[in-house]
């Protein structure tokens, strides 16, 4: 498994957010990239920082209304492409 910065996990969560809503899909499809631990503390933070926003029990959305989604680096495209 390779070992992505925080800011790189975050990224990576976010665009898999875009993908796959539902949390446990999105768990899901992350596990091969990044431990379940490091996956539930990035949504956590990014649910702190006001970046994603938790729609009902599973659900969760970007909040484009108050932050741009990061720009995706060239290094996360293809594992991005994959989920």
């Amino acid at each position: 498994m390779t070992e992505y910065s925080a800011d790189e996990k975050m990224v990576l969560v976010q665009y898999a957010i875009k993908k796959y809503e539902n949390e446990a899909t999105l768990i899901e499809k992350l596990l091969s990239i990044i431990s379940e631990k490091d996956i539930q503390r990035t949504i956590d933070t990014l649910i702190g920082t006001q970046k994603v926003r938790r729609i009902g029990p599973e659900t969760l959305q970007n909040n484009e209304s108050h932050t741009e989604l990061p720009e995706l680096p060239e290094n996360l495209k293809p594992i991005i492409d994959q989920l």
